[in-house]
């Protein structure tokens, strides 16, 4: 008989924690498990729950409303009734309505993944909700990487266990052709440096930053060009900032994308100027595509990018160490190759979801024989 593992997240909109739970699931071996996925709020056709539905995972969606939305317990109490998991795994903000019914119908093993520094998760009844589901309510948290852990041990007095975050590699890997044939559609030259830089439009991304670093590296090397990948709320201002300062013609918006692991393979340089991470899950995904990141040493960053042999790790908000480690990048092809295939090497090793799963499957067994349910 297989154990039945559910995991529940606000939505299936783009993110880094919402493509670990599509992964994971996606991973899990399905001879031991039976896996299901909970959204609170309504199906919106986006393209990880296309993803989903291709794979045959089952997907509850609970209508939630944008503001609090207390109808969410009652109706998880009543999935879990009809469920019957042996796992219930949260992420992100919903333990606030999952806390209860896990409680109420005995979920004998439960898992909260911290997707970023504590600190930032969830607001401060969020904060408030964990703490009491950590210590009373046989919640266990899990870190997404050494740095999370540390937060998660200073804010709510607990140890967790670590599993880095995993990726299909296979989906990431460098794909012959697709650089030539990229940039002969976007019309980039061959002496053009692409720089590329994936996520939302959103203060912890800071993508100021990284304009106001990419402007001072671009009056020193004309050939660059910089790609952003992403929407968000802050999108219009940068786009504003990047009219500004003129660059219109080397900076461009690209928007969703739902291709990212064709850009990761025509892009030369990932790039990343966060004032915090969690893991950074596509620094990963840059690095299975064979590319050199240059990144701020922030969060779990340290932890995927060994500075100066796999990328570049730069101090947090300082626009002219960016600067440099843009500059290095683009005046050296063959430091970026060397960069790019020992990141390659590193992140095959390291950051497969196959492993992220047989990590996660143990966890789950090992909290479950305790409970003598295998």
């Amino acid at each position: 008989m297989r154990l039945r593992v559910l995991h529940i997240i606000p939505n299936f909109g783009t993110g880094g924690a919402e493509r670990l739970v599509v992964n994971l699931l996606r991973a899990l071996d399905r001879e031991k498990f039976e896996v299901a996925a909970c959204s609170l709020y309504a199906k919106s056709n986006t393209t990880f729950e296309e993803q989903l539905e291709k794979s045959g995972i089952m997907v509850y969606y609970m209508g939630k409303h944008k503001s609090l939305d207390l109808r969410m317990i009652p109706r998880l109490y009543r999935l879990f009734k009809a469920f019957k998991p042996d796992v219930v795994h949260t992420h992100l903000s919903v333990q606030r309505y999952a806390l209860i019914p896990m409680i109420l119908c005995r979920i004998p093993a439960r898992f909260h993944t911290v997707h970023t520094v504590a600190q930032k998760e969830v607001d401060v009844p969020g904060k408030i909700v964990n703490c009491l589901a950590f210590h009373f309510g046989k919640v266990m948290p899990v870190s997404i990487s050494q740095e999370v852990a540390h937060t998660v041990q200073d804010l709510y007095n607990v140890q967790t266990p670590i599993i880095y975050n995993g990726i299909p590699t296979e989906d990431f890997q460098a794909m012959l052709g697709i650089r030539s044939t990229w940039r002969e559609h976007e019309e980039i030259k061959d002496s053009e440096v692409v720089f590329l830089h994936v996520g939302s439009f959103k203060p912890a991304k800071n993508h100021r930053l990284l304009i106001k670093a990419f402007e001072q590296a671009i009056k020193e090397r004309s050939n660059l060009k910089l790609f952003l990948a992403g929407d968000g709320e802050l999108r219009p201002e940068i786009e504003k900032l990047v009219e500004e300062k003129e660059l219109d013609q080397s900076v461009r918006f690209l928007g969703l994308r739902n291709d990212i692991s064709e850009l990761l393979a025509a892009c030369d340089v990932f790039i990343l100027s966060s004032n915090w991470e969690g893991f950074g899950l596509v620094i990963a995904e840059a690095m299975v595509a064979g590319k050199p990141v240059v990144a701020t040493a922030v969060g779990g960053v340290p932890e995927l990018i060994e500075d100066g042999v796999t990328g570049i790790l730069v101090p947090p908000n300082n626009p002219e160490a960016l600067a440099s480690g843009i500059l290095r990048l683009a005046k050296d092809t063959n430091l970026r190759l060397r960069m790019g295939k020992l990141a390659q090497r590193r992140a095959l090793d390291r950051f497969d979801i196959g492993r992220t799963a047989r990590e996660y499957e143990a966890l789950y067994l090992s909290l479950l024989k305790e409970h003598g349910r295998v």
